[in-house]
């Protein structure tokens, strides 16, 4: 994205006139260190938790993928 035209494409896609494409949001959360699918959390807890999860090694992802799996059993009727 060209610096002299950033805050106003950024303008624009915060008011809804125009939505960036895969690339552009892709370079947008490089840039911001998040996911992309962060642009995509309906809520901010989600997106919390989606950001420290992308922080994580695989070992780790791992790990807590188990522990949710773990969570989600223990809290099955």
């Amino acid at each position: 994205m060209e610096p002299s035209s950033a805050s106003s494409r950024m303008n624009h896609y915060e008011k809804g006139r125009h939505t960036p494409d895969y690339q552009t949001l892709k370079r947008l959360a490089d840039e911001l260190n998040v996911p992309v699918t962060f642009f995509f959390c309906e809520s901010d807890k989600v997106a919390d938790l989606l950001c420290l999860i992308h922080k994580l090694n695989d070992v780790d992802t791992d790990v807590l993928s188990q522990y949710a799996a773990n969570l989600l059993e223990k809290s099955k009727p």
